[in-house]
């Protein structure tokens, strides 16, 4: 019998009353594994409460402490990171290597947190005016949420959590009820490391917990990553509440070939950037643009290599897993089916994998759709698994105004050997992520991650120093401490003198 998986508020487990729950299931069989518990409105709000009490201590604890339990979690996780990776991919599916990958890139945000005492420091100005100085400071704004989807279950809440708990504030994580067990393995770490009970909690749930965080009075702001629809809903929704919100939505990101590109590093590229993690990444490189007359050698060259890949269960060593759920799996493998009756190639079929699993995994293998339009569905629409399209223009230009033309300004790769092309590029694609020859430009941790248009809503994005400045407010001091000798009244305006 499944076991029930619970919240985790004011440093401990907490079972739920709501009476309701959702299966999640192993990904690569097709079993239900657990029931997560889906939290009531009364649930949501303890763990608010939770993180309300604990504010202020946490608040009010030298930066030297905090640093300490950062450090301590910083060690506990590289030790241990193998039990989260197993974690994820029991629940996700992605193959224990990318599950590694993830829990490092999610590391690489902790080890950023763990310099906050020169990130948060204020400037200091002396005789600004005579006898008048200024300083500015950088105080956390208070209890936050972090809403976090099914790809990245350990990673994505790393982009968050450590800048907002190094910063001074405390956490309400809702994790996706489809993974929601690397999210409790992350908060027992916390506890071992030192952390306070009440500055770290995890409510399961689903809308209604989404919905409640949205309009609770006492959470402060509100980081989330998911789809588009979702992304612009929570931002709404959000800031209607009066909370800053940074919303980060779907993408559609274009990986740009130019005909003097090494057509076998593009091959590579597209390989990795269109299949790691099953295509569930919004990293992902969905659509590839051949430009000039390099097609059909970029398709064959891509062919033979996704013929190579070994699709299955992720603990038996292969290279590409399952999707998340069987109706996402389902609702990936209609896209298949619409391009080709639209009149896309199919090139290598995923629907028609031998997976190395479990009969009843949520199977589809890499697919390459040739020739594909801009009218098609499986070009317009966010699909979220591996399925690669290609399409061919005849200009840099039209790749270009392809890319601009697009909804989405997520991520975007080009490669090519001229360095001048590559920098026109860069300069005119409207994308908030870009990589020449890299075609998953996500930035290191000290630089912000985040997108244009409809992939981002609010003014932040995620870690480096724009999630420090989303955590925190800025004040500014100015003082002025009068000796014996100054006094009197005087009733003009304050001149800077």
């Amino acid at each position: 019998m499944p076991g029930t998986i619970p919240h985790w508020i004011d440093g401990a487990l907490r079972e739920s009353t709501s009476g309701r729950t959702a299966p999640v299931t192993d990904p690569a069989t097709g079993e239900v594994t657990g029931q997560v518990v889906l939290a009531s409105v009364d649930e949501v709000d303890a763990a608010v409460a939770a993180a309300t009490r604990a504010f202020p201590l946490w608040r009010d604890m030298s930066l030297a402490k905090r640093t300490t339990v950062l450090f301590a979690f910083r060690e506990l996780l590289n030790a241990r990171k193998g039990e989260l990776a197993e974690i994820i991919t029991a629940e996700h599916g992605k193959v224990l290597s990318d599950a590694l990958g993830e829990v490092s890139r999610g590391q690489e945000v902790v080890e950023f947190a763990c310099g906050v005492p020169h990130l948060v420091k204020g400037g200091f100005t002396e005789n600004a005016s005579t006898g008048v100085d200024v300083h500015s400071v950088r105080q956390p704004v208070g209890p936050v949420a972090v809403i976090s989807p099914f790809n990245f279950p350990a990673m994505v809440p790393m982009w968050f959590f450590p800048i907002a708990i190094a910063t001074g504030n405390t956490v309400v994580l809702k994790p996706s009820e489809k993974d929601p067990s690397a999210a409790l393995w992350i908060a027992e770490l916390w506890k071992q490391a030192g952390l306070p009970d009440g500055v770290f909690n995890v409510v399961q749930g689903d809308k209604v917990s989404v919905d409640r965080l949205l309009e609770h009075p006492d959470v402060k702001a509100v980081s989330f990553v998911g789809s588009t629809p979702i992304a612009r809903y929570v931002y709404e929704n959000g800031t209607r509440a009066g909370k800053r919100v940074q919303a980060l939505g779907g993408a559609k990101n274009h990986m740009v070939v130019l005909p003097d590109a090494d057509l076998d590093l593009a091959a590579d590229a597209a390989i990795n950037a269109g299949f790691g993690s099953a295509g569930e990444r919004c990293m992902a490189i969905s659509a590839l643009v051949a430009v000039g007359g390099i097609g059909d050698d970029l398709v064959a060259r891509i062919a033979e290599r996704a013929a190579t890949l070994r699709t299955g269960d992720g603990r038996r060593g292969c290279d590409m897993g399952p999707l998340v759920t069987r109706e996402h799996r389902d609702r990936v493998s209609s896209y298949v089916d619409a391009g080709e009756a639209a009149g896309a190639k199919v090139v290598v079929d995923g629907r028609e994998v031998r997976p190395d699993g479990a009969a009843d995994g949520f199977w589809l293998g890499p697919t390459l759709l040739d020739n594909v339009s801009t009218d098609m569905s499986v070009y317009t629409d966010e699909i979220f698994g591996p399925v690669l399209s290609v399409l061919r223009v005849d200009t840099y230009e039209q790749a270009l105004e392809l890319v601009n033309g697009n909804e989405y300004g997520n991520g975007t790769a080009i490669f090519t050997n001229d360095g001048g092309a590559a920098r026109r590029f860069q300069n005119e694609v409207e994308v908030g992520m870009i990589g020449i020859n890299v075609p998953v430009p996500v930035p290191m941790a000290y630089y912000s991650f985040g997108g244009w248009k409809h992939s981002l809503f609010g003014d932040s994005h995620a870690h480096g120093t724009e999630g420090i400045s989303f955590f925190t407010r800025g004040k500014v001091v100015t003082s002025r401490w009068l000796d014996p000798s100054h006094g009197g009244l005087d009733l003009g305006f304050p001149q800077n003198v």
